[in-house]
Protein backbone atom coordinates (compact mmCIF):
# COMPACT_ATOMS: atom_id res chain seq x y z
CA UNK A 1 0.00 0.00 0.00
CA UNK A 2 1.42 3.75 -0.99
CA UNK A 3 3.39 5.13 2.25
CA UNK A 4 1.95 9.28 2.56
CA UNK A 5 3.08 11.54 5.02
CA UNK A 6 -0.20 11.57 6.87
CA UNK A 7 0.71 8.00 7.63
CA UNK A 8 4.01 9.08 8.32
CA UNK A 9 3.25 11.70 10.68
CA UNK A 10 0.80 9.49 12.58
CA UNK A 11 3.00 6.69 13.17
CA UNK A 12 5.92 9.26 14.74
CA UNK A 13 3.32 10.69 16.91
CA UNK A 14 2.87 6.76 18.28
CA UNK A 15 6.87 6.31 18.77
CA UNK A 16 7.94 7.04 22.66
CA UNK A 17 10.32 9.40 21.92
CA UNK A 18 10.83 10.25 25.23
CA UNK A 19 12.02 7.21 26.29
CA UNK A 20 14.29 6.53 23.38
CA UNK A 21 15.69 9.86 24.34
CA UNK A 22 16.24 8.88 27.74
CA UNK A 23 18.13 5.43 27.36
CA UNK A 24 20.07 7.57 24.67
CA UNK A 25 21.11 9.90 26.83
CA UNK A 26 22.08 7.15 29.46
CA UNK A 27 24.38 5.46 27.14
CA UNK A 28 25.79 9.19 25.67
CA UNK A 29 26.63 9.86 29.73
CA UNK A 30 28.24 6.29 30.42
CA UNK A 31 30.08 7.01 26.96
CA UNK A 32 31.25 9.67 27.96
CA UNK A 33 32.91 8.33 30.92
CA UNK A 34 35.54 7.00 29.11
CA UNK A 35 36.93 10.52 29.06
CA UNK A 36 36.97 11.09 33.22
CA UNK A 37 40.75 9.28 33.94
CA UNK A 38 43.30 6.72 33.15
CA UNK A 39 40.89 3.93 35.29
CA UNK A 40 37.74 5.20 33.27
CA UNK A 41 39.81 4.70 29.54
CA UNK A 42 41.09 0.84 30.88
CA UNK A 43 37.39 0.04 31.20
CA UNK A 44 36.43 2.08 27.78
CA UNK A 45 35.06 -1.12 25.97
CA UNK A 46 32.74 -2.09 28.80
CA UNK A 47 31.52 0.91 29.26
CA UNK A 48 30.65 1.34 25.54
CA UNK A 49 28.65 -2.26 25.99
CA UNK A 50 26.98 -0.54 28.41
CA UNK A 51 25.92 2.27 26.49
CA UNK A 52 24.98 0.13 23.34
CA UNK A 53 22.87 -2.02 26.24
CA UNK A 54 21.46 1.36 27.75
CA UNK A 55 20.00 2.54 24.33
CA UNK A 56 19.09 -1.21 23.10
CA UNK A 57 17.07 -0.70 26.28
CA UNK A 58 15.32 2.30 25.05
CA UNK A 59 14.42 0.56 22.03
CA UNK A 60 12.48 -1.97 23.53
CA UNK A 61 9.74 0.67 24.13
CA UNK A 62 9.79 1.74 20.44
CA UNK A 63 6.21 -0.26 19.69
CA UNK A 64 4.54 0.77 22.45
CA UNK A 65 1.40 2.28 21.54
CA UNK A 66 -1.37 3.09 24.17
CA UNK A 67 -4.19 3.17 21.09
CA UNK A 68 -3.15 -0.16 19.58
CA UNK A 69 -6.29 -2.12 20.15
CA UNK A 70 -8.36 0.92 18.30
CA UNK A 71 -5.70 1.64 15.39
CA UNK A 72 -5.75 -2.82 15.44
CA UNK A 73 -8.74 -1.92 12.22
CA UNK A 74 -7.33 0.56 10.34
CA UNK A 75 -6.26 -0.52 6.87
CA UNK A 76 -2.57 -0.22 7.17
CA UNK A 77 -1.47 -3.47 8.20
CA UNK A 78 0.87 -4.00 10.93
CA UNK A 79 4.10 -4.46 8.85
CA UNK A 80 4.00 -1.08 7.64
CA UNK A 81 3.24 0.32 10.32
CA UNK A 82 6.23 -1.41 12.28
CA UNK A 83 8.47 -0.84 9.58
CA UNK A 84 7.72 2.89 9.78
CA UNK A 85 8.49 2.72 13.48
CA UNK A 86 11.85 1.02 12.56
CA UNK A 87 12.78 3.50 9.73
CA UNK A 88 11.95 6.44 12.07
CA UNK A 89 14.06 5.34 14.46
CA UNK A 90 17.55 4.25 12.28
CA UNK A 91 18.75 7.86 11.46
CA UNK A 92 18.27 8.23 15.42
CA UNK A 93 19.92 5.03 16.24
CA UNK A 94 22.98 6.14 13.41
CA UNK A 95 23.26 9.50 15.26
CA UNK A 96 23.47 8.01 18.28
CA UNK A 97 25.41 5.25 17.47
CA UNK A 98 28.21 8.39 15.77
CA UNK A 99 28.16 10.54 18.97
CA UNK A 100 28.69 7.40 21.75
CA UNK A 101 31.70 6.46 19.39
CA UNK A 102 33.00 10.02 19.23
CA UNK A 103 32.73 10.67 22.94
CA UNK A 104 35.51 7.34 23.16
CA UNK A 105 38.89 9.20 23.30
CA UNK A 106 40.28 7.42 19.63
CA UNK A 107 43.33 5.95 21.89
CA UNK A 108 41.17 4.03 23.65
CA UNK A 109 37.91 3.64 21.23
CA UNK A 110 37.87 -0.14 20.47
CA UNK A 111 37.58 -0.75 16.66
CA UNK A 112 34.23 0.78 15.29
CA UNK A 113 33.36 -1.67 12.83
CA UNK A 114 33.11 -4.51 15.53
CA UNK A 115 31.81 -2.44 18.07
CA UNK A 116 29.17 -1.66 15.21
CA UNK A 117 28.13 -5.01 14.23
CA UNK A 118 27.72 -5.87 18.38
CA UNK A 119 25.23 -2.39 18.67
CA UNK A 120 23.22 -3.54 15.40
CA UNK A 121 22.68 -6.90 16.81
CA UNK A 122 21.57 -4.99 20.73
CA UNK A 123 19.56 -3.00 18.50
CA UNK A 124 18.03 -5.49 16.25
CA UNK A 125 17.54 -7.28 19.59
CA UNK A 126 15.45 -5.03 21.19
CA UNK A 127 12.99 -3.90 17.91
CA UNK A 128 12.58 -7.98 17.21
CA UNK A 129 11.77 -8.55 21.48
CA UNK A 130 9.08 -6.03 20.90
CA UNK A 131 7.60 -7.02 17.47
CA UNK A 132 7.40 -10.70 19.23
CA UNK A 133 5.50 -9.59 22.30
CA UNK A 134 3.28 -7.29 19.86
CA UNK A 135 2.48 -10.43 17.74
CA UNK A 136 2.19 -12.98 20.44
CA UNK A 137 0.15 -10.67 23.06
CA UNK A 138 -2.52 -8.17 23.72
CA UNK A 139 -0.11 -5.64 25.78
CA UNK A 140 -0.09 -2.04 24.39
CA UNK A 141 2.62 -0.99 25.86
CA UNK A 142 4.83 -4.30 26.05
CA UNK A 143 8.03 -2.21 26.21
CA UNK A 144 8.83 -2.94 30.00
CA UNK A 145 8.90 -6.33 29.93
CA UNK A 146 10.68 -6.93 26.69
CA UNK A 147 13.16 -4.39 28.91
CA UNK A 148 13.42 -6.24 31.58
CA UNK A 149 14.45 -9.40 29.09
CA UNK A 150 16.81 -7.59 27.00
CA UNK A 151 18.83 -6.46 30.68
CA UNK A 152 18.17 -9.94 31.92
CA UNK A 153 19.64 -12.05 28.64
CA UNK A 154 22.24 -9.76 28.62
CA UNK A 155 23.52 -10.15 32.17
CA UNK A 156 22.86 -14.12 31.41
CA UNK A 157 24.95 -14.13 28.23
CA UNK A 158 27.60 -12.47 29.50
CA UNK A 159 27.90 -15.31 32.50
CA UNK A 160 26.80 -18.60 31.05
CA UNK A 161 27.63 -18.38 27.23
CA UNK A 162 29.55 -21.29 26.32
CA UNK A 163 33.37 -20.34 26.24
CA UNK A 164 33.79 -21.95 22.95
CA UNK A 165 31.86 -19.95 21.05
CA UNK A 166 32.88 -16.31 22.95
CA UNK A 167 31.03 -13.09 21.95
CA UNK A 168 32.19 -10.63 25.14
CA UNK A 169 36.16 -10.72 24.30
CA UNK A 170 38.83 -8.01 25.25
CA UNK A 171 40.04 -5.83 22.34
CA UNK A 172 43.21 -7.62 22.05
CA UNK A 173 42.16 -11.10 22.40
CA UNK A 174 43.32 -13.28 20.19
CA UNK A 175 39.61 -14.32 19.50
CA UNK A 176 38.42 -10.91 18.67
CA UNK A 177 37.97 -11.46 15.17
CA UNK A 178 36.10 -15.12 15.14
CA UNK A 179 33.86 -12.98 18.42
CA UNK A 180 32.82 -10.33 15.95
CA UNK A 181 31.95 -12.93 13.05
CA UNK A 182 29.54 -14.87 15.45
CA UNK A 183 27.95 -10.97 15.94
CA UNK A 184 27.40 -11.13 12.15
CA UNK A 185 25.61 -14.48 12.44
CA UNK A 186 23.77 -12.90 15.40
CA UNK A 187 22.55 -9.73 13.96
CA UNK A 188 21.18 -11.24 10.85
CA UNK A 189 19.41 -14.65 12.58
CA UNK A 190 17.82 -11.71 15.41
CA UNK A 191 16.53 -9.42 11.97
CA UNK A 192 15.28 -12.36 9.92
CA UNK A 193 13.36 -13.38 13.51
CA UNK A 194 12.57 -9.48 13.62
CA UNK A 195 10.52 -9.83 10.12
CA UNK A 196 9.01 -13.07 11.06
CA UNK A 197 7.10 -11.25 14.09
CA UNK A 198 6.37 -8.05 12.15
CA UNK A 199 3.85 -10.37 9.63
CA UNK A 200 0.39 -10.38 10.67
CA UNK A 201 -0.67 -14.25 11.38
CA UNK A 202 -3.77 -15.59 10.86
CA UNK A 203 -5.84 -17.12 13.06
CA UNK A 204 -8.70 -19.44 13.05
CA UNK A 205 -11.19 -18.70 14.89
CA UNK A 206 -14.56 -20.89 12.78
CA UNK A 207 -13.87 -24.23 11.35
CA UNK A 208 -12.73 -23.73 7.92
CA UNK A 209 -12.63 -19.64 8.07
CA UNK A 210 -9.40 -17.57 8.62
CA UNK A 211 -8.92 -13.73 9.61
CA UNK A 212 -6.65 -11.62 10.47
CA UNK A 213 -5.25 -11.08 13.80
Amino acid sequence: MPVNRQLVLGVHRTVPWGAVGAAGATGLLLAALTRTGETAERFSLYLLRAAILAFAVGLAFLLDDPARHTTAAVPTPRPVRIALCVALAVPAAAAWWTVALLLVPPGVRPPAGAMTLEAGAAFALAVTGAAAAVRFSEAARPGLPVAGGLLTTAVLAMLFWPGRWPLFVPVHDERWAAAHDRWAVVLTAVVLLGVLCALEPLRRRLPGRLVLR
